[in-house]
């Protein structure tokens, strides 16, 4: 099936491909192994402006759409997902939600140095009571003057150990759950905020991890992202970009599983053929790549629907539900075609397997987007 793109969307896609496969692939697997996190790699997206990919050209970013976000995503995440996924919490979750919700003043302050890649960033609102359900924060923040004191805690935040800037949603309002969140703009360094060591993961490993932690953190008001207590409307809104976008990275994976099958199963001989002369085995390519292109399909259906300002709540959750299964199956299948070399770290779809699965997990559970998709069939969204 083949997707269509603009010029400016081949464009953005053959500029990444030729980036990733000349700079990120070949450390690929280095990182993995020793939980790096590749600063040079967000320094040259930087240089391209994709730090700020749909951010307007005034203030550095490419000017681009969802779509373009998705098309880089997947690239990056076809050579290497850790890469990806830092990308993803750094340009969607922080920069750009920074850009859609922050005002004049704070665009002009934080802006240019997170699309360059001078500063890093991330979203923070996991709490070690509080994953799948969102609206639960324990997280406290109280105005005291021309600040704000923050109490609590922050947890499996991507890009944590490196950030520089991180978004952060607390409680403003206590006892109200829809109308008692805020969001702030918090910059390491501040008074009372801490991070905690980086978190040793089965997948994802160059994408660092971590808790944070606020004790009397203080903020100043001028760092209110939005308005005070309308957080969760923010929150919200922001998912849905969140989950169609990073539904993208599993896509690169699955794609990545499988050319490493295809090219597997031509040179592999057994019983003096190729191994891809034999039915079953060309019953997990054919799954492998129908699936792909369903999962392509769907993913930037959602993205062109917000593209175009339509709600795209169900084809979000959908998206990245489909995706990111596919993405797990397809890497199964890579280590069950590569036999015992797909069980060793020699090989890269072993990585693949330990990276895919977390995007059954993070960015809303595929039980959490299950009841999101029931919830909006039945009305009830």
């Amino acid at each position: 099936m083949i997707i269509s793109f603009n010029e400016e969307q081949k464009l953005i896609r053959d500029s990444v491909r030729a980036l990733a496969e000349r700079q990120v692939a070949p450390m690929a697997a280095e990182i993995d192994r020793s939980e790096r996190f590749p600063k040079e790699t967000f320094d040259k997206l930087g240089e391209m402006a994709l730090l700020g990919i749909m951010i307007p050209t005034e203030y550095g970013g490419a000017g681009a759409d969802v779509i373009s976000c998705c098309i880089v995503l997947s690239e990056l995440a076809r050579v290497c997902a850790s890469t990806a996924l830092s990308y993803g919490a750094h340009t969607v979750l922080c920069t750009n939600n920074l850009y859609l919700h922050g005002t004049e003043a704070q665009r002009r302050k934080y802006l240019p140095d997170l699309i360059s890649g001078k500063r890093l960033g991330a979203w923070a609102v996991t709490e070690p009571v509080a994953g799948s359900d969102a609206l639960g924060l324990q997280c406290r923040a109280e105005r005291r003057g021309d600040e704000y004191v923050l109490n609590g805690s922050k947890i499996f935040i991507t890009n944590g150990p490196v950030a520089d800037v991180f978004v952060v949603f607390a409680r403003t309002r206590p006892g109200a759950a829809k109308q008692g969140l805020s969001a702030f703009i918090i910059e390491r360094g501040y008074p009372g905020f801490a991070v905690g060591p980086k978190l040793e993961k089965m997948g994802m490993r160059g994408s660092p991890t971590s808790e944070v932690f606020f004790d009397d953190c203080r903020c100043p008001a001028e760092n209110l992202l939005g308005e005070e207590n309308r957080g969760a409307a923010q929150m919200m809104a922001g998912f849905d970009i969140e989950r169609v976008t990073l539904a993208a990275i599993p896509l690169g994976i699955a794609e990545a599983a499988l050319e490493a099958s295809l090219g597997y199963v031509k040179q592999r001989k057994q019983f003096g053929k190729p191994i891809g002369d034999f039915q079953m085995v060309q019953e997990m390519l054919a799954d492998m790549a129908t699936e792909l292109e369903a999962a392509r399909a769907l993913v930037y259906f959602a993205a062109r629907k917000l593209q175009e300002g339509k709600k795209a709540t169900r084809e979000a959750s959908m998206s990245k539900l489909y995706a990111s299964e596919v993405a797990t199956r397809a890497a199964l299948n890579a280590i069950q075609i590569h036999g015992g070399y797909g069980y060793m770290k020699d090989f890269p779809v072993e990585r693949m397997l330990r990276d895919a699965k977390l995007m059954e997990i993070g960015a809303g559970t595929s039980q959490i987007q299950r009841l999101i998709i029931a919830r909006e069939l039945l009305g009830k969204g």
